[in-house]
């Protein structure tokens, strides 16, 4: 009878992950906005600045992509970027993505394996969007997020409740929930 791996689930044969297991393996860090991260992909090339809207004031790479993961005592503070991000479910409980247009308009993206109750395996946060997520469930949540032209941190802004609660007044508990006092 082979050998079963030392961190397999008892009788399944499957390796037991855990947050901590894929932290580690994955060689995540701490993100500003919450969770953990890594990135795994960044474009050699670049797109010229002229070739760009002005709102990025200068050259970006093609793409980036990261590993991104929330343990069941994190979210992810509401935030933006000026590019649109492509999330990607990979495992654990689904996610709840919480996105709120300039406009005003609000809309909760479903990530997830789960696509009998709605979830999807991919979801896009358009630029400029606010935006944050956490975790429908327990344990956590590993995803991964593309954005194009690729994420700099010259880009990323973390919200300030203050001027959210005054700009959005009627998403006043998400607004007070997803960011930080």
């Amino acid at each position: 009878m082979p050998k079963q791996h030392k961190n397999a689930m008892k009788g399944t044969g499957m390796p037991l992950t855990t947050a901590q297991h894929l932290i580690d393996y994955l060689k995540l860090i701490r993100h500003p906005e919450g969770g953990w991260f890594r990135e795994t992909y960044r474009s050699p090339e670049q797109i010229h600045a002229l070739a760009l809207p002005e709102r990025y004031g200068g050259s970006r790479v093609f793409s980036s992509a990261i590993y991104f993961m929330l343990e069941q005592r994190d979210i992810s503070v509401l935030h933006r970027i000026k590019s649109d991000e492509l999330w990607h479910f990979y495992a654990g409980s689904p996610l709840l993505i919480h996105s709120i247009s300039p406009d005003g308009g609000y809309k909760a993206l479903h990530l997830g394996s789960n696509v009998a109750a709605g979830e999807k395996f991919q979801a896009v946060v358009p630029a400029g969007n606010w935006f944050g997520a956490e975790i429908k469930g327990r344990g956590f949540a590993l995803a991964g997020c593309t954005v194009a032209p690729g994420f700099d941190f010259a880009d990323f802004e973390i919200a300030n409740r203050e001027e959210l609660l005054e700009r959005y007044p009627e998403h006043i508990s998400l607004v007070r929930r997803m960011t930080k006092a």
